[in-house]
């Protein structure tokens, strides 16, 4: 029997080895030339494997959760059409003279290139795609797809909502089970991208001594500015959040405080500082926290800025960012928005030496010019490495970005 065995590519930039975290056939299936195989992971970026050729799964070459060497055997494929040898037939002995030849009836020959109806019917599509039709209660199978070898995309599911097509109705209320017992457990292996932040977050924790400064601000004449500019340009411009005037104080911020935007290299004993700020924008996905990275924050206006994080997250909730755009950044910022409390100690993203934490906005009681008054109060809450930014430092950039803040003018003045 022909076996056409997959091995894990060659993803690039010195990568060694993947971690498996789905498969999307098992064997026994049949799956169409450039089908997706499984998703593995290097750093925080999924890759989908397809099928290289048509056929029927033999063979899957790993666990969800295990470590795959590039060049590794991921999975074994019969091509469509290839067949077993038949064994050498046996010369049945001759009946006996005067036994009359027995009327036979050929067996029909079950095709091997003949693929069961369920398999070849069902539906190509990523992890991402199938994520939104459940969620949209579509049935992929109802869904015309647009997609190279008949694979589902994202803008065939829009173009089938936009035709008023029938959805499934919703799953019914499961029926209510007895409470679990006291000591009940339940174990959840840690893959894929959780597994990536934990590792991560670890080593973050582990190497860098961090140190958090947290500064409360008054945002009463930004949220001011912020109303007027988008009910001047709402209908004309991309709505702004609070987002985009965070980014500019940081920009002004780090051209007067460049200490803080730079990556130190611990093991080389080398702290490189950057000119362009690169602004990693810590992202909340399903999947688990992403930090997509805006290039060159310097260069865009509130609008423009507004415009790629919007992107940016999108891009990130939906799994379709790719390396280039999840790597490289210089400084984080990081927000829960309403979830964001009064303060927090975010953790630096590696081998970056600060990070910026935004927390919610509340009214608070404040004195200003003698009476006690009600003004919109946010902290930032922002940690650096201590090895390479001193307390003084660290607390003047913070205070340079509160005073930007506070008075949004500012913001607009090189």
């Amino acid at each position: 029997m022909s076996v056409h065995v997959v091995k894990v590519p060659d993803i690039g930039e010195g990568i060694a080895e993947v971690e498996l975290v789905a498969w999307h056939v098992a064997p026994g299936d049949v799956v169409a030339e450039d089908q997706a195989l499984a998703d593995v992971m290097t750093d925080k970026a999924s890759v989908e494997i397809p099928s290289p050729i048509a056929g029927t799964v033999q063979a899957l070459g790993g666990e969800v959760g295990q470590l795959l060497a590039v060049g590794a055997e991921l999975i074994r494929i019969t091509p469509t059409g290839a067949v077993q040898a038949p064994a050498a037939p046996t010369r049945p002995a001759p009946p006996p003279a005067d036994t009359p030849p027995a009327a036979t009836t050929a067996a029909p020959q079950r095709s091997e290139t003949a693929q069961p109806a369920a398999a070849a019917q069902r539906p190509i599509a990523s992890p991402a795609v199938r994520a939104r039709a459940w969620e949209l209660g579509i049935d992929l199978s109802t869904v015309a797809a647009s997609g190279a070898a008949g694979r589902i995309v994202q803008a065939d599911l829009d173009v089938h909502v936009a035709r008023g097509a029938p959805r499934s109705p919703p799953s019914p209320r499961p029926t209510p089970q007895a409470a679990p017992a006291a000591d009940a457990t339940q174990e959840i292996r840690i893959v894929g991208l959780r597994r990536k932040i934990a590792q991560k977050m670890q080593e973050s924790k582990r190497r860098i001594p961090h140190y958090t400064y947290v500064e409360e601000v008054d945002v009463g004449e930004l949220e001011a500015l912020r109303a007027h500019l988008n009910a001047k340009w709402g209908t004309q411009r991309t709505h702004l959040t609070l987002l985009p005037f965070l980014i500019r104080a940081m920009v002004l911020a780090v051209r007067d405080h460049p200490q803080v935007n730079a990556r130190f290299d611990d093991e080389a004993g080398v702290l490189t500082r950057f000119e362009a700020l690169h602004l990693g924008i810590a992202t909340q996905t399903d999947a688990g926290l992403m930090v997509p990275v805006l290039r060159d924050a310097r260069s865009r206006d509130l609008w423009a800025s507004a415009v790629e994080v919007a992107r940016l997250a999108d891009g990130a909730r939906a799994g379709k960012l790719v390396r280039d755009e999840l790597t490289g950044s210089t400084i984080t910022l990081t927000s829960l928005g309403r979830l964001g409390g009064v303060a927090s100690t975010p953790v630096i993203n590696h081998p970056e030496v600060a990070i910026v934490g935004v927390n919610r906005i509340v009214l608070r009681p404040v004195i200003r010019d003698g009476a006690v008054v009600a003004r919109p109060m946010m902290n930032l809450s922002s940690s650096f490495d201590h090895r390479v930014v001193d307390g003084a430092i660290g607390a003047a950039f913070v205070q340079s970005m509160r005073e930007s803040l506070e008075h949004p003018a500012a913001l607009f003045v090189e």
